[in-house]
């Protein structure tokens, strides 16, 4: 599996001081391996969504065919909001 960030969580992620980046780019990569690894759970009322636990960052994503598309990344309190609000960033 290949791990795609959208547009947005991408210029975040730019934007993180560099232990945090690192953190987070070496979890985002957890994904791509089979059976992906990670605190990975579904997210409920929201179908085809997961989310993975990377500290106290929330990376929101969906599987489709061979890749996984990261939608949302923030920290755990706003990235269940943001999602909420039909991404509206």
């Amino acid at each position: 599996m290949q791990v795609l960030l959208h547009k947005i969580p991408g210029k975040y992620l730019d934007r993180l001081n560099e232990p945090d980046k690192g953190h987070i780019k070496t979890a985002l990569k957890g994904l791509e391996k089979e059976p992906p690894e990670g605190d990975i759970k579904p997210i409920s009322g929201q179908p085809g969504y997961f989310r993975l636990t990377i500290g106290s960052y929330r990376a929101l994503f969906r599987y489709r065919d061979d890749h996984i598309f990261v939608t949302h990344l923030d920290p755990r309190g706003q990235v269940y909001k943001k999602k909420n609000k039909g991404n509206k960033r």
